[in-house]
């Protein structure tokens, strides 16, 4: 049950939200037990966001929730597919970009919780 939320400053035209939706949906396969059956996204788009005080600069900033925990090694493959990911299809550079993990024991689903 992951969920990315993905927030940017950049405008996101539909056809490359349908590109970020679809490949994060394959690269979610890169973390044990996860899937695209589960994966929930969520794109905000055209959001004030400064870096080094700079907000000129294209940025995004991805967050990946998941019930349960992953390897270490796993969310470091997660880490660079996403970086690319959004590297390619929305032309942001790879260090104007973070990725933060949230991991919990606890996810509700359908009016009860796991």
């Amino acid at each position: 049950m992951p969920f990315i939320h993905t927030i940017t400053n950049k405008s996101v035209s539909e056809s490359q939200e349908a590109a970020l939706r679809r490949r994060f949906g394959e690269a979610i396969t890169l973390l044990p037990g996860k899937s695209e059956e589960w994966l929930m996204l969520a794109l905000s788009d055209e959001r004030p966001m400064a870096f080094r005080a700079n907000a000129s600069e294209d940025l995004a900033m991805i967050e990946v929730s998941l019930y349960g925990k992953a390897p270490k090694e796993a969310k470091n493959d997660l880490t660079g597919a996403i970086t690319a990911i959004v590297s390619e299809e929305l032309g942001i550079r790879g260090d104007h970009i973070y990725i933060t993990y949230a991991e919990t024991d606890t996810w509700g689903y359908d009016g009860e919780n796991f």
